[in-house]
């Protein structure tokens, strides 16, 4: 454990923003996982549906620093494609 103020502060705040991460990142998982159950299952409006959320999500996490903004671009154009690819 650390003795100075300062490491003890930094240690704190290391553990609150990596649960923060995580959870955020757990969201994205889970509205890629919905996306890839309704491509599966060849069902184009669920997936439309899905995907969109799963946008809004995956540029959530962009914005706040989760991920780096080409992983955004790559995991966004990854997901249409597998749903066009089944409209």
């Amino acid at each position: 454990m650390a003795n100075i103020k300062s490491a003890k502060k930094r240690i704190l705040v290391n553990e609150t923003k990596a649960a923060r991460n995580k959870a955020i990142k757990s969201k994205v998982k889970t509205a890629v996982k919905k996306v890839d159950a309704a491509i599966a299952e060849k069902d184009a409006e669920a997936a439309k549906t899905a995907l969109h959320a799963a946008i809004v999500e995956i540029s959530k996490a962009g914005t706040k620093g989760v991920y780096h903004k080409r992983t955004v671009s790559r995991k966004i154009s990854r997901l249409s494609k597998a749903v066009n690819s089944i409209a």
